[in-house]
């Protein structure tokens, strides 16, 4: 068996189009049928359904996939760790975070550059859904989200810092002047939050609801950009993350108040796959994360236990 061979059945799973997977492989479509048919032969087992179009993988297709990607990423771990050997660490780094997350990510992709300057790295903003998702199919090398609620699956976790709320509102506001605002003022206000299938508002949800409220937004956005830009509108107020002034530093049109009345956070991390050994990629990004002193603006967090 060929690891190119395992490389066009992976690519086929993915674009679920012959034509389109050849095309990602850079072959010819009846090199790339050949080759998962010779797959096929060796393994004595069908992989794929067909007809006059793929239709999909036949329950042994399933489980080659499932090995195959393992197999597949420790082969590109072991080359990768040869090269390293010689010339240090090469590559992309692969990085999951939620919307939630991004302030800390420059603090912690920032460290790891400085350590491996010969690699580059990939920043995509995903749910944690997605981001466990992407460690499972090994098209991540790790991910920051939150550790203690939802928390994911078969991963490694190294905590980074606590996350804690603030009002955020224009200055106009009749809440401007304010130091601190209770939930129960703030979920009256006129609101842009993150939408529903983003974590932090199924966190912001089950704080107001812990509290007899109940949280509505007037505007969604699947990212903090939306939300700033209603917030430098005027009319609209949020609740964010401390970290929020961070990523978009402290205008003078927008202030953010201390949210009491419950006071809350969450420990947000890095996430690694639980596997032995890490791939080079994923063993330095853990060494990066490892006793990482975010700036200001964060609340460093506990030891893990």
């Amino acid at each position: 068996m060929l690891v190119r061979h395992l490389s066009y059945f992976v690519t086929l799973a993915r674009e679920k189009h012959f034509a389109r997977a050849a095309d990602a492989c850079n072959v010819a479509q009846p090199t790339l049928s050949a080759a998962i048919r010779k797959l096929e032969e060796d393994l004595q087992v069908p992989l794929v359904l067909r007809g006059q179009r793929y239709l999909g993988l036949t329950p042994e297709g399933e489980a080659v996939l499932a090995w195959g990607r393992q197999i597949l990423s420790d082969y590109e771990s072991l080359r990768a760790d040869l090269a390293g050997l010689r010339q240090g660490l090469t590559g992309t780094l692969r990085l999951g975070v939620v919307p939630a997350g991004m302030p800390a990510v420059s603090a912690l992709t920032a460290r790891f550059t400085a350590a491996h300057p010969a690699t580059t790295v990939e920043v995509r903003s995903m749910t944690s859904r997605a981001i466990q998702q992407g460690l499972d199919a090994f098209e991540l090398d790790g991910g920051i989200t939150y550790l203690d609620n939802e928390p994911l699956d078969r991963v490694r976790r190294i905590p980074l810092y606590r996350e804690r709320y603030a009002f955020a509102t224009h200055r106009d506001s009749l809440q401007a002047g304010r130091r601190s605002i209770g939930w129960a003022e703030a979920v009256t206000a006129r609101l842009c939050l993150l939408h529903g299938d983003m974590q932090n508002r199924r966190i912001l949800n089950r704080l107001a609801a812990s509290a007899g409220l109940t949280l509505e937004a007037g505007v969604v956005s699947d990212s903090f950009l939306g939300v700033f830009s209603h917030l430098m509108q005027g009319g609209w107020s949020s609740i964010v993350p401390q970290g929020f002034a961070r990523l978009f530093g402290r205008p003078a049109d927008l202030v953010l108040i201390d949210l009491v009345d419950p006071v809350a956070s969450q420990l947000v991390g890095l996430v690694l796959a639980d596997r032995d050994p890490l791939s080079p990629m994923a063993q330095a990004l853990m060494l990066a994360g490892t006793g990482l002193h975010l700036g200001e603006g964060f609340v460093k967090a506990e030891a893990a236990t």
